[in-house]
């Protein structure tokens, strides 16, 4: 019961604080105006990030008082960290900071999942662990928690979108604590879903409020910290949650490698998102996002399965779906076309 409990007070909060602070957002200055490289087209407020992070505090303060969730000095230095994520990014927020201040922040907070012993000692394949030694886990693990702080930044950009990726990433990650038998887990990821839908109430097509850099950035951070918390704890190993977030994954990674080899400076906002180039090809953002809620859906389930295949098996379903998001994106690059600037002015 402590769980429905949990789960509702953290959806309800977090949907109470997204709209008042929606209603106040424009004097707080925290709107987003439209521009080129936009897929929106009025001024929406962007602090539906401090909705979602209210709830998943309002979740934890109900297990907490149940005693369900362990105050301890790792959950407090994470915590910390998380909170140095939104710090700066509610700066960013306000008023816009360099990429390189950015980086120094995210470079610091990723290193406390290293402080904290989060760090894998070893990579797990299906079937197959490799080891390595204790420098090359700091660095993977500063990289890793680097980039997932990034990708959800890079990703959030639609409607719906990063919300819905929370939602069904963290309430995966929930089955799959409570199938391995880790309640601690489990009620953890299930208080920042909570949040996330909370949130999407607001933000589902068409959006009134937006996450913002403190929403996305937040959130990417938790992510990997979650990762890294279910390799530690046995829940799911590393490569099976990628496999959840793998719809942000691996448009984010495959458009960064291209972006980079294009020569373009990768730390400038773009357009060229695969799920950004189906909107400005005429996908309305409901269209797009229910496309990508089914294939986080499906990613779910492929997760969730792995708790009852055997590694061969494991194998085809990391190849199926490798080769589903190598069909996907050629799909999307050979036959979907965006507008010349013309002909979408003529619309």
């Amino acid at each position: 019961m402590i769980y429905v409990w949990t789960f509702v007070s953290a959806a309800l909060v977090a949907a109470l604080v997204t709209f008042v602070v929606g209603h106040y957002s424009a004097r707080l200055g925290l709107v987003d105006a439209p521009n080129a490289r936009s897929l929106h087209q009025k001024v929406t407020p962007r602090s539906g990030g401090i909705g979602v992070l209210a709830g998943t505090g309002a979740g934890f303060s109900v297990l907490l008082a149940a005693g369900a969730l362990p105050i301890t000095a790792v959950g407090i230095w994470l915590m910390l960290a998380a909170l140095l994520v939104a710090a700066v990014s509610l700066v960013d927020d306000l008023r816009s900071i360099s990429p390189l201040q950015r980086l120094v922040v995210h470079i610091a907070a990723s290193l406390a999942p290293v402080v904290a012993g989060l760090s894998p000692a070893a990579l797990t394949l299906p079937g197959l662990v490799i080891d390595w030694p204790s420098v090359v886990a700091v660095i993977f693990t500063v990289l890793f928690v680097g980039w997932f702080i990034n990708l959800y930044n890079f990703m959030d950009g639609m409607d719906g979108f990063a919300g819905g990726m929370t939602l069904f990433g963290f309430g995966t990650l929930a089955v799959l604590g409570l199938l391995q038998g880790d309640a601690v887990f489990g009620a953890s990821a299930l208080c920042v879903a909570a949040g996330a839908l909370g949130f999407l109430v607001f933000n589902f097509p068409p959006a009134r409020i937006f996450l913002g850099d403190l929403g996305s950035a937040s959130l990417g951070f938790i992510a990997a910290v979650f990762a890294l918390w279910a390799d530690q704890r046995g829940v799911a190993p590393l490569w099976v949650s990628v496999m959840v977030f793998g719809p942000f994954v691996l448009d984010a990674t495959v458009t960064l490698v291209r972006r980079l080899r294009n020569g373009e400076k990768v730390w400038e906002a773009h357009r060229s998102h695969y799920y950004q180039r189906l909107v400005q090809a005429g996908w309305s953002h409901r269209r797009t996002v229910l496309a990508e809620y089914l294939l986080m859906v499906l990613a779910s389930g492929s997760a969730i399965l792995t708790v009852w295949l055997a590694p061969a098996a494991q194998w085809v379903l990391i190849v199926m779906w490798l080769a589903a998001y190598a069909g996907a994106a050629f799909w999307v690059q050979r036959h979907v076309r965006i507008p010349t600037k013309s002909a979408t002015d003529s619309d």
